[in-house]
């Protein structure tokens, strides 16, 4: 991750997670936070299986990206859809405008980090390997190898 644009995904990404985990508990302890979690073992299942994607989301890896892009899509989908009808009615009021930017949130974050994830272009050209890449990126390495190799005249039989 050497972009500024993955750094910062990946921090709204946890921060959300964050904010979703702190809603969570609050509403399992009978407090009202900003916003209610739609279906609650949906919701703690959601956030395991997102701190896990965000976690390979950092070390560039697709798939992982896709089940954090499809879960956060039929979750916050749904809760989209049902935030949208009453601002649609005319029947809104603060906490499902509240919802409704949740939920929009909630699906922005996932799809900003697939298209960054997809469109990195050295996550497959240049993959970065510390155990090869002193040896195999080293030209002042390979110079001294082949001055010796000059230098050396063994005979063979």
């Amino acid at each position: 991750m050497k972009n500024l644009s993955s750094w910062l995904i990946a921090m709204f990404a946890f921060m959300f997670w964050g904010f979703r985990v702190i809603t969570t508990v609050l509403y399992s302890m009978g407090t009202e936070f900003v916003a209610e979690p739609m279906d609650m073992t949906m919701e703690v299942i959601l956030l395991f299986i997102t701190f896990i994607c965000i976690c390979f989301i950092i070390r560039r890896k697709l798939l992982p990206t896709i089940i954090y892009l499809i879960a956060h899509a039929l979750y916050y989908g749904v809760y989209l859809y049902q935030n949208v009808m009453p601002v649609i009615d005319g029947t809104a009021t603060i906490n499902s405008y509240m919802s409704l930017l949740i939920a929009l949130i909630g699906i922005a974050i996932p799809l900003f980090a697939f298209f960054d994830v997809l469109l990195d272009k050295n996550r497959k050209a240049h993959p970065v390997n510390k155990q090869t890449d002193w040896f195999y990126k080293n030209e002042e390495y390979d110079r001294k190898v082949d001055d010796r190799a000059d230098r050396n005249q063994y005979r063979t039989m």
